[in-house]
C-alpha cells in the first residue's frame, strides 16, 4: 500500500518540486497540493493522507496552526519544512505536535526516506541541528521545578525509551541501544506518549530534556 501525501507550500516552483519528487519514489503518492495552511487543512480532513509536507511560512493560515489543528484532531503525521534550521517558527510547529522538521535544502534521499519514517511513526529532525535544537527548545521553555506530571507512571522500560527519545535516536536505534524490537518500541513510544499526554516523539524528546534525563 502507498504512502499517501498531500504537499503544502506557498511556493508553486518548490511545491511542483517537492511533488515530483516524491511522486517518483516507489510506494508513495501525492494525493493533494495546497498552497496555504487553510488549504491544507480542509484537504487533510477531506483526504486522510498519512503524511502532510508542511511549509511553516505559508498565507492565512501558516503551517503551525495548520499542524496544530492536523494533529490535535488526529488527521495525520505533519513533517513541516523550514528554510532556516533555527527559525523560531519551527518551534511553534514542534509544539503544535509536528512530527519533525526539514530544510528545504533536503535531498531527494532524505526527503523520501524521512516521508517513509514520518508515515511509520516515527519522528525526523534534520540531523545536523538534532541535538541543537532539542537543547534549545528545552532552555527556551519554562523551567518546571517538580518531574512533569506522568513522569511517575512510566515503567523502567518505557523510561529508557524516553531518554532515546531525547537523545534524538530513531526507533531502531533505540532498539540497538536497548536490545528490543523496533516494533516494541513502538509500542513503549506510544506508552510514553499516552501517559505524558503528548503528541509527538518530538514533544517527549524535549521533556526529556527539560526534566534532566539527558
Amino acid at each position: 500500500m502507498s504512502i499517501r501525501v498531500l504537499v503544502a507550500d506557498d511556493h508553486a516552483a518548490i511545491r511542483a518540486g517537492l511533488c515530483l519528487i516524491l511522486d517518483g519514489a516507489e510506494g508513495i503518492e501525492v494525493v493533494a497540493e495546497a498552497g496555504d495552511g487553510a488549504a491544507a487543512v480542509r484537504k487533510a480532513r477531506a483526504l486522510r493522507p498519512d503524511v502532510v509536507l508542511m511549509d511553516v511560512r505559508m498565507p492565512e493560515v501558516d503551517g503551525i496552526e495548520a499542524t496544530r489543528r492536523l494533529v490535535g484532531d488526529g488527521v495525520c503525521a505533519v513533517l513541516v519544512l523550514t528554510t532556516f534550521d533555527m527559525d523560531e517558527y519551527v518551534y511553534g510547529a514542534l509544539r503544535a505536535g509536528a512530527a519533525g522538521f526539514l530544510l528545504k535544502s533536503v535531498d531527494s534521499a532524505r526527503l523520501i526516506e524521512s516521508v517513509r519514517l514520518v508515515a511509520g511513526g516515527d519522528g525526523v529532525i534534520e540531523p545536523s541541528v538534532t541535538r541543537r535544537l532539542i537543547r534549545a527548545f528545552a532552555e527556551a521553555a519554562p523551567r518546571v521545578p517538580e518531574p512533569p506530571p506522568g513522569l511517575d507512571l512510566l515503567t523502567d522500560r518505557e523510561r529508557d525509551v524516553l531518554v532515546g527519545l531525547g537523545e534524538g535516536l530513531s526507533n531502531q536505534q533505540i532498539g540497538r541501544k536497548l536490545g528490543i524490537g523496533e516494533a516494541t518500541v513502538k509500542t513503549h513510544v506510544s506508552r510514553v506518549l499516552t501517559k505524558l499526554d503528548l503528541r509527538s516523539r518530538v514533544q517527549a524528546a524535549v521533556l526529556a530534556q527539560e526534566a534532566g534525563l539527558v
